[in-house]
């Protein structure tokens, strides 16, 4: 191998270190990607649940339940959190046609924007959520 050879290699092997260096760095300081990683999951509180987002979901609207709280992004493990902050922002839940208010809501500032939002058990969606994503 001639010495120009080495000489372009070692420079493009010292480059793609740092950035596995930076990398690794940056995914380890988050705290291994376990609790804090899924702290900003779009989520919301209705009547003492937390229902997550659902995507791809077609559903029909129902009546308007009261009021849901977007909880804030805890991203910096509450450290950084002022004692006077509000504990989230308001929004309406509405009920979803054919399924209980325990397993799924939609939500949204008015009825022609809403998403729909699913409670899991664990990482499991409820039965009808499924069924319904299902189409069956």
């Amino acid at each position: 191998m001639s010495r120009s050879g080495r000489t372009t290699r070692l420079p493009l092997a010292a480059a793609m270190m740092v950035l596995a260096v930076a990398c690794t760095s940056e995914s380890s300081s988050d705290g291994g990607g376990g609790e804090q990683a899924a702290s900003c999951v779009y989520s919301v509180r209705f009547q003492d649940r937390t229902y997550r987002d659902v995507a791809n979901v077609e559903f029909t609207l129902g009546e308007k339940l009261g009021s849901a709280t977007i909880p804030p992004c805890e991203d910096t493990g509450g450290q950084d959190r002022d004692k006077d902050e509000e504990p989230g922002e308001a929004t309406t839940a509405y009920a979803v046609d054919g399924i209980s208010p325990d397993a799924a809501v939609a939500v949204g500032d008015s009825p022609d924007d809403t998403t729909f939002m699913a409670a899991y058990s664990g990482n499991e969606l409820p039965p009808e959520i499924r069924k319904l994503i299902d189409g069956s």
